[in-house]
C-alpha cells in the first residue's frame, strides 16, 4: 500500500491542510456570529450561502480548471478561499460575510474537483477502493481537528481567521510542488433528475433530506452549542464529536445495509436517527450532555447519504454510475443550500431546541418515503452494490468509488478500509 500512497501524497497532505483551514472557519463564523448578536436565522443565511456557492461552482470550476491547468487553478482558488477568510475576519457584517461564504463555496467545490480529478488520475484500477479509503479518511480526520483548533484564541480576536487562511495557503505548497502529471476533468455526463426520483425515489428523497439535515449540522450545529450555553472548547467538542461519530458507524451500519433490503435500512437508520435527534431539543437541561447525543446523531446521519447513494447503484448500470450519482450529489447540494437558512429561521422563532426538531422531521419525512416503498412493491436487484463510506465532496470523487463491476478486492478494502463520511 505504501508504494501506491506515496506518489499521492502530496495531494492528501493539501486536501488535510486544506480542510483543516476550512473547517476551522466554518465553525468559527458560527460561534462568532453568535457572540456578535447576528440572529440564528441570519447565521442560516451564512451557512446556506457556503452551500451554494458548492452548487455555483459546478458551473464556473471545471472550464476554468481545463483552460489553466490544475495548479494554477489550485493556487488560483486556494487563494481566493484564503483571502475570504480574512476579509471575513475583517469585515464583521452579514451581508459580507454571506456574499464571502459563497465565494468560498465556489472555491471549495473548484478545489475538490482538482485534487479528486489528480486521484482518480493515480488510482490504478485494483488499488482505486484503497485510494478512495484513505481519501475520506484524511477528509474526516482533518474536519475532525480543525474543530479543536477552535481552543487557540477567543474567536472575538482576528488571530483564528487568520490560523484559517494560514493552513489554506499552505496547502498549496505540496501540491505546486507536485511532480505528477496534470490530468484533465471529464465533462460531466447526462442523467435527468426526473429519471433519478421515477426509478429510484428512496435515493433521490435521501440525497435530498440528507442534505437538508447535514448543512443544518454544518451551518448551526455550532451555533446551537453556543447557544446553549456550552463554552468555546465544549462547541469545538460538540462538533468533532459529530464528525468522529459518523466517522465510527458507517462501516457498521454500511454493512447493516448490505445484509438487507437498502429500503428497509435506510427507513431504520433515519427513523433511529430521529429519535436520537429528540433530547437535542432539550439542549438547555442537557448541557454538555449535547455532546454524547450529537456523537450517536452523526453517526447515524453520516451514513445515510452514502446508503443513499448504495441503493442508487443497485439500480444503475455500470456505465449510468458516475452521472447517477452526480445528480444525487447535486440533489444532497441542493438540500445542504437550503438547510441552515430553514434551521436558522425556526431557531430564530423557537429557540435552540428547534435544531433538534429540523434533525428529526428531516429524518422522519425519509423514514416514511422508504417505509412506504417497501410497503408497495419487491425490489428485485440483479447485482447487488456495496456500501462505500464516503463524503459529500464534488462529482469528480465518484470516479474513484469502487463500483459493482471492480474487482472483489476493491469492494473489500474499500468496506474495512474506511471509517466515516461530509
Amino acid at each position: 500500500m505504501i508504494r501506491h500512497v506515496v506518489p499521492i501524497s502530496a495531494l492528501l497532505a493539501g486536501v488535510a491542510l486544506l480542510l483543516l483551514g476550512n473547517g476551522l472557519l466554518g465553525t468559527l463564523l458560527a460561534v462568532r456570529g453568535s457572540l456578535e448578536g447576528y440572529s440564528d436565522f441570519v447565521l442560516g443565511l451564512v451557512g446556506s450561502g457556503y452551500f451554494a456557492g458548492y452548487l455555483i461552482g459546478t458551473a464556473v470550476a471545471p472550464p476554468l480548471i481545463r483552460r489553466i491547468g490544475h495548479i494554477r487553478a489550485f493556487a488560483f482558488f486556494a487563494s481566493g478561499t484564503a483571502a475570504t477568510g480574512l476579509l471575513q475576519g475583517l469585515m464583521i457584517e452579514p451581508v459580507a460575510w454571506i456574499a464571502l461564504r459563497v465565494l468560498a463555496g465556489t472555491s471549495l467545490f473548484a478545489l475538490y474537483t482538482i485534487i479528486e480529478s489528480w486521484l482518480n488520475s493515480q488510482a490504478e484500477r485494483e488499488q482505486r477502493g484503497k485510494v478512495f479509503a484513505l481519501y475520506m479518511v484524511v477528509n474526516l480526520g482533518a474536519l475532525a481537528l480543525a474543530q479543536q483548533l477552535l481552543r487557540l484564541d477567543s474567536p472575538t480576536q482576528f488571530t483564528l481567521f487568520a490560523v484559517s487562511a494560514l493552513f489554506v495557503c499552505l496547502a498549496v505548497m505540496p501540491v505546486a510542488a507536485t511532480r505528477l502529471s496534470q490530468p484533465t476533468v471529464s465533462a460531466s455526463a447526462r442523467f435527468s433528475v426526473l429519471r433519478l426520483a421515477r426509478d429510484t425515489p428512496v435515493a433521490a428523497a435521501g440525497g435530498l433530506l440528507s442534505g437538508l439535515a447535514m448543512g443544518a449540522f454544518w451551518g448551526m450545529g455550532p451555533v446551537y452549542a453556543a447557544r446553549i450555553g456550552l463554552a468555546e472548547g465544549d462547541v469545538a467538542l460538540f462538533m468533532s464529536a459529530g464528525i468522529v461519530g459518523g466517522a465510527l458507524l458507517q462501516w457498521p451500519l454500511g454493512a447493516f445495509s448490505d445484509s438487507r433490503d437498502r429500503r428497509a435500512a435506510l427507513a431504520m437508520v433515519a427513523l433511529v436517527a430521529a429519535l436520537v435527534a429528540g433530547p437535542l431539543a432539550f439542549g438547555d437541561a442537557l448541557g454538555r450532555w449535547s455532546i454524547g447525543v450529537i456523537a450517536v446523531y452523526g453517526g447515524l446521519a453520516f451514513a445515510i447519504y452514502p446508503m443513499a447513494v448504495a441503493h442508487l447503484v443497485d439500480h444503475l448500470s455500470s456505465d449510468d454510475i458516475v452521472a447517477g450519482s452526480t445528480v444525487l450529489l447535486l440533489l444532497h447540494g441542493i438540500g445542504a443550500a437550503i438547510g441552515p437558512m430553514v434551521a436558522g429561521l425556526v431557531m430564530d422563532l423557537m429557540g435552540p431546541a428547534a435544531l433538534g426538531m429540523h434533525f428529526a422531521t428531516a429524518q422522519l419525512l425519509l423514514a416514511a418515503i422508504a417505509f412506504t416503498s417497501v410497503r408497495r412493491h419487491v425490489e428485485e436487484i440483479s447485482e447487488p452494490a456495496h456500501f462505500v463510506p464516503m463524503v459529500r465532496t464534488s462529482p469528480t470523487v465518484l470516479e474513484i468509488m469502487p463500483t459493482p463491476d471492480a474487482p472483489a478486492t476493491e469492494h473489500s478494502a474499500a468496506d474495512s478500509g474506511t471509517t466515516g463520511g461530509t
